[in-house]
């Protein structure tokens, strides 16, 4: 963030001040709620290394962006929340014998950290994933030579061991709102674009609070 200077700015506004003579005017009331200056988005798409599946083609396609307020859930929050998010979510694993796996998802959440963007998206089409089902995907953007990097809520990750399927194997929770994993696997192909911006208030909190 670059800081602006504003030594010259203070000394005009003093001598405009003195000449004047006059009361000085009032400040405008400031707003119980304002938008954002920028919004948090995360853009791009890459081929990531697995330690699982080393050999595997996997790749991610990301364009989502916040909008605050957009996604009621009833009855706590009427309006939304400040990580509310649209956007598309694509992915596809290609094994070594040719079986591709694949999924698109409609992106309900997103949370910047710097560098760092935390999304979900609820499944639309796939061959692998039920439709409804909530993945969590973590992006991280690299910097100083560093690789970007992603993380995702299956695999290594996000199982419960105390609930089981009829057959024994643990099932897989459904992942929340914005909840994903730390970025553990290297882009090594591509890359993503993270613009962080930070959460608001909701509307009724900042004209509770001031």
């Amino acid at each position: 963030m670059r800081n602006t200077a504003i030594g010259a700015t203070a000394a005009v506004a003093v001598l405009a001040g003195l000449l004047t003579a006059g009361p000085a005017p009032a400040t405008p009331a400031a707003s119980a709620w304002k938008k954002p200056a920028k919004t948090a988005s995360v853009h791009g798409q890459a081929r990531i290394s697995y330690i699982e599946s080393v050999d595997d083609d996997i790749r991610f396609t990301v364009h989502a962006e916040q909008t605050p307020f957009t996604r009621p859930v009833l009855p706590n929050a009427p309006k939304g929340l400040s990580t509310d998010a649209r956007g598309t979510l694509k992915f596809s694993h290609t094994t070594r014998t040719g079986a591709t796996g694949w999924a698109e998802a409609e992106v309900d959440c997103l949370v910047t950290s710097g560098r760092t963007a935390t999304l979900t998206a609820v499944v639309t089409k796939s061959n692998i994933e039920e439709a409804g089902a909530r993945l969590g995907i973590s992006v991280q953007q690299g910097g100083r030579g560093e690789p970007d990097r992603l993380g995702f809520s299956w695999g290594v990750v996000n199982v419960d061991p105390g609930h089981v399927d009829e057959n024994g194997h643990p099932v897989r929770p459904q992942a929340g709102t914005c909840m994903a994993p730390a970025p553990f696997t290297t882009v090594v192909k591509g890359g993503f674009e993270v613009v962080h911006a930070e959460i608001t208030k909701t509307p009724e909190a900042a004209t509770r609070r001031g």
